[in-house]
C-alpha cells in the first residue's frame, strides 16, 4: 500500500490562467478517498496528475513517501480504471486481463495465477473465455477493474467508472467496489460528480470547486458541518434550502435572521464577528423542516405547497414562500400518508440547532453551543 500527499499542487496549460491552485491533501495508506464536484472543477485533472498522465505545474506529489512529480507513469505503482472500459474486443476476458502482464514479460504460471485470483475476487471466473461483446455493462466494468487488480498496484485510481451503467447496476457496483476495498486493503482514489457515490463510498471526501478543494473530511462531517454554501448545496438530496436575510441579533447562543418577508428565524450558531444588519444566508435541510397547516397565529415561515414527489416510504414537498426568491422552492421531507394537498397554505418550522448560517462571502459561521 502507499499513501498519497499533495502539497501546493497547481496546474496551468501554457501561459494561461491556472486551472488548479493550492491543492493540499493527504490520503492515508489503505484509505478510500473520493474526489467529488461538478464538471470542470479539476477533480479528474488531479487524478490524472497522480497517475502521471498530466504534468504537475507546481507543488509536490508524493506516492508512498517518494516525490513522484517526474516518475514515469509505469513506475508509480498505480493502476487506473477509466470511465470507458477500453477492452480489446477481439480478446477474451482472460486475454484482456493478462495483457499488461504479458507486456511486462511475466511468466505464464504467474500470469495465470494473477488472472484467476482477480477473477475470483470479482466473481467473473465463468466469464474468462467470453469476449467483451458477450458481456453486460457491469461485467465489462468488472473486467476493467480486474485488469487493474492483476498488476497488484499500490494505488487504484477510478475516473467515474460507473457513469455508463444504469441506476440498478450502479448500486450493485458501488457495493462491489466497497467489498473490493475491504478485501484488498489498498489505497483507492475515486472521482465522481455524483454526490451519492461520494457519500456511500468515501472514507474521506474532497469536494472540488473552481480548481480548488472547498472542503475535505468524512462524509458525515461534510454533511453536518459544511464549510461553505457551495459544499452545503452540493452534498445532499434534495439540496439544502437557502434563505437570504439580514442579521437581526446575535449572541453566544445563536443568531436571529430577518428574512425578506419579515419573518425572523433563529439559528443556534453564534455569528462571531458579524454585526446587526449584515447580509447572511440561513441554510436548512429538507429533513429538518417541519410542516403544518397555516393558521394566523402559527409561528414559522408561511408558504404554499406547490408540488409533492412520492418516493415510496417518504416524499418530498416543494413549497413557495415570499421569504425566498421567486422560482426557488423550499424542499421539505414529508410522510406520504400525511402530506398536505398541493396548493395548501402551510407553515414551515426549523429547530435552531439544525440551521446553518453563512456570511455574505459564502463561508459558514462556526457552531457554538447548541441551543436548548
Amino acid at each position: 500500500m502507499a499513501g498519497i500527499v499533495l502539497r501546493g499542487i497547481g496546474k496551468r496549460y501554457g501561459q494561461g490562467a491556472a486551472v488548479l491552485r493550492g491543492i493540499d491533501l493527504e490520503i492515508a495508506d489503505g484509505e478510500f478517498a473520493v474526489f467529488v464536484g461538478p464538471s470542470g472543477c479539476g477533480k479528474s485533472t488531479v487524478l490524472r496528475m497522480i497517475a502521471g498522465l498530466e504534468a504537475v505545474s507546481e507543488g509536490e506529489l508524493l506516492i508512498g513517501g517518494r516525490i513522484a512529480n517526474r516518475i514515469p507513469p509505469a513506475e508509480r505503482g498505480v493502476a487506473m480504471v477509466f470511465q470507458s472500459y477500453a477492452l480489446y474486443p477481439h480478446m477474451t476476458v482472460y486475454e484482456n486481463m493478462a495483457f499488461s502482464l504479458r507486456m511486462a514479460r511475466r511468466r505464464g504460471a504467474e500470469i495465470d495465477a494473477a488472472v484467476r485470483e482477480a477473477a475470483d475476487i470479482l466473481q467473473i471466473g465463468p466469464l474468462l473465455q467470453r469476449r467483451p461483446g458477450e458481456l453486460s455493462g457491469g461485467q465489462r466494468q468488472r473486467v476493467a477493474i480486474g485488469r487493474a487488480i492483476v498488476r497488484r498496484p499500490q494505488v487504484f485510481l477510478f475516473d467515474e467508472p460507473l457513469s455508463n451503467l444504469d441506476a440498478a447496476l450502479r448500486v450493485q457496483m458501488r457495493m462491489e467496489l466497497a467489498r473490493l476495498h475491504r478485501e484488498l486493503k489498498t489505497t483507492m482514489v475515486y472521482v465522481t460528480h455524483d454526490q451519492v457515490e461520494a457519500m456511500t463510498l468515501g472514507q474521506t471526501i474532497a469536494v472540488f470547486h473552481d480548481g480548488a478543494i472547498a472542503q475535505t473530511g468524512a462524509p458525515r462531517t461534510l454533511y453536518d458541518a459544511p464549510a461553505d454554501r457551495f459544499v452545503a448545496g452540493f452534498l445532499g438530496a434534495p439540496a439544502m434550502n437557502f434563505l437570504d436575510g439580514t442579521l437581526a441579533a446575535a449572541g453566544p447562543e445563536g443568531a436571529d435572521v430577518r428574512l425578506a418577508d419579515g419573518t425572523v428565524l433563529r439559528a443556534a450558531v453564534p455569528a462571531a464577528g458579524a454585526r446587526s444588519g449584515d447580509a447572511v444566508t440561513l441554510g436548512i435541510r429538507a429533513e429538518h423542516l417541519a410542516i403544518g397547516p397555516w393558521t394566523p397565529d402559527a409561528p414559522g415561515l408561511r408558504a404554499t405547497l406547490r408540488h409533492v414527489e412520492y418516493l415510496g416510504e417518504t416524499a418530498v414537498g416543494y413549497a413557495e414562500s415570499s421569504a425566498s426568491p421567486a422560482g426557488r422552492l423550499l424542499a421539505v421531507r414529508l410522510s406520504p400518508g400525511d402530506a398536505p394537498a398541493v396548493g395548501a397554505a402551510v407553515v414551515l418550522r426549523a429547530a435552531p440547532q439544525h440551521c446553518h448560517l453563512f456570511g455574505a462571502d459564502g463561508r459558514a459561521f462556526a457552531r457554538g453551543r447548541t441551543a436548548p
